[in-house]
């Protein structure tokens, strides 16, 4: 065989068994193909295929993307919790009530999210620590209840997402819908879905809203991120310098960020806004730096009561502060509008590395490949 011949030979039994793979996986729809117009082995398998025989199904469950499973449980309340694991040793808890995850454990056990010791797992009570979403509204900046209620609503699993299947992750897809009860208060017709996914060392969170109102839809948006650090006073967040915030300890005054990183001695309420699509939280005592990526929300909210402020609040310790932290990725200054039918989706990555640093700001290069 000439070399060309060779080549060509190769270059088509490539392609004939990618368009196998592809069909047998689902992506190519078996009516495009008439069977008489393929290769002889290939209309074998897909008849075979279409008969349930034994090698196809073993071909297509290896080509098909592998997810890992899933757990549900109820806890003493009755609620349902679900168990999210990896092979790597790390793990995630996720509520249905508020679609809230609890608990992200690494692969060590160790609980990567602030947990309130004061807090309440069950209604009709949001829930201090965690991951909860705020849907329809941004804190107060509207006229619903404060960060809206979908933290305060019970979700269900979602068996109709349209999302792929996540490559070897466990993942959890939740939904919330419009009910007759928030419609007397918040009159527009909704879908909000969620999936979860679980992977080795990071949790990522894909928040999808759909109109499916007669009538535009407007929201503010937020993921708050309940970070477990050491010691408040010994942790720097990099990446929000030199922009714009709302401080919220000053009637939501626009101010200047001047420093080369955020430190903390003292209340801190701000959003930052259009900031970048990573954020480091640098926690200097556990050498540990969480990263955080976004796409789809542009501001990021800062938050810790300190002292006073934490012995105001009913569902937060008096000495809690001191150990936590909480970065959010959220869309506050622009509000997200949807024509009827229309979609938005967001993205957020929560990932852990390995770093410390001694003086001066960290790279920002070097904490995102976890390098000291």
């Amino acid at each position: 065989m000439e070399g060309g011949d060779f080549v060509g030979a190769g270059l088509r039994h490539f392609m004939f068994w990618l368009v196998c793979s592809q069909i047998i996986q689902g992506n190519i729809p078996r009516t495009e193909f008439g069977l008489a117009s393929l290769h002889p082995v290939a209309a074998l398998l897909l008849l075979e295929w279409s008969k349930g025989k034994p090698f196809v199904s073993k071909l297509r469950s290896r080509l098909r993307p592998k997810q890992m499973p899933l757990s549900i449980i109820h806890d003493a309340d009755g609620l349902p919790r679900i168990l999210l694991t990896e092979p790597g040793g790390s793990s995630a808890e996720v509520l249905l009530y508020g679609g809230q995850v609890v608990s992200w454990k690494n692969d060590r056990k160790e609980d990567l999210l602030f947990m309130s010791s004061k807090a309440i797992l069950k209604p009709p009570k949001a829930i201090r620590g965690g991951i909860p979403v705020f849907f329809p509204q941004f804190g107060n900046l509207g006229s619903l209840e404060r960060h809206g209620f979908a933290r305060n609503r019970l979700w269900v699993l979602d068996g109709s997402s349209p999302l792929p299947p996540t490559n070897d992750q466990s993942s959890v897809d939740l939904l919330l819908k419009s009910t007759d009860e928030d419609l007397k208060t918040w009159p527009r017709s909704f879908e909000l879905r969620l999936r979860i996914s679980l992977g080795a060392g990071k949790l990522t969170m894909i928040p999808r809203v759909r109109n499916t109102d007669s009538k535009a839809l407007s929201f503010t948006f937020g993921i708050r991120n309940y970070l477990s650090v050491s010691d408040i006073s010994e942790v720097r967040v990099e990446g929000l310098e030199t922009l714009d915030y709302f401080d919220n300890l000053m009637q939501r005054e626009r101010v200047t960020e001047q420093a080369d990183a955020i430190t903390f001695d003292g209340e801190v309420d701000r959003a930052y806004l259009s900031t970048p699509t990573k954020v480091a939280i640098i926690d200097h005592e556990k050498k540990r730096t969480f990263v955080l990526r976004k796409e789809g929300l542009p501001d990021a909210a800062v938050w810790n009561p300190w002292d006073k402020k934490a012995k105001a609040l009913a569902d937060f310790g008096d000495e809690d502060y001191k150990t936590m932290l909480c970065v959010d990725s959220a869309a506050i200054e622009n509000a997200i509008v949807l024509k009827p039918f229309e979609e938005w989706k967001g993205w957020q990555e929560l990932s852990t590395v390995s770093s410390s640093y001694c003086s001066g700001q960290l790279d920002p290069r070097k904490v995102l490949q976890g390098l000291s």
